[in-house]
C-alpha cells in the first residue's frame, strides 16, 4: 500500500498528507497541490462556503469565480484572512446534556 504524499502545509506549518490532485486546472491549483494539506483544504472548503454565502457570490459568473480564487489565494498564501464586514460567527453549540 502506498503511503500518502506528504507536503509541508503553508497553512498549518506541518508535514501532512497532501491533496490527491490539483484542485484547479491553473497555476493556483498546482501551487495548492504542492503546498497545501488535505486538512487545510477542508478548512478552506468551510471558509469558501461562508464567503459564498456572506458575499452572495454567483459562481455562474466569471467575476464570482475570480473573486473566490482571489479569496482562496489569500486564505493560503496571503498575510491576512479578512472576513466580510457584516459577518458574525454562529453562536457556539451547547454542550450535550448528561
Amino acid at each position: 500500500m502506498d503511503s500518502p504524499r506528504l507536503v509541508h502545509c503553508v497553512k498549518l506549518g506541518a508535514e501532512l498528507p497532501g491533496l490527491a490532485a490539483p484542485p484547479f486546472a491553473n497555476p493556483l491549483g498546482q501551487r495548492l497541490y504542492e503546498h497545501v494539506s488535505q486538512r487545510a483544504w477542508g478548512e478552506w472548503l468551510q471558509q469558501s462556503r461562508m464567503i459564498i454565502n456572506e458575499y452572495r457570490v454567483n459562481l455562474s459568473l466569471p467575476e464570482g469565480r475570480a473573486f473566490l480564487m482571489q479569496q482562496c489565494e489569500r486564505f493560503f498564501f496571503g498575510d491576512e484572512n479578512l472576513l466580510p464586514p457584516e459577518y458574525t460567527p454562529p453562536p457556539p453549540k451547547p454542550a450535550p446534556a448528561e
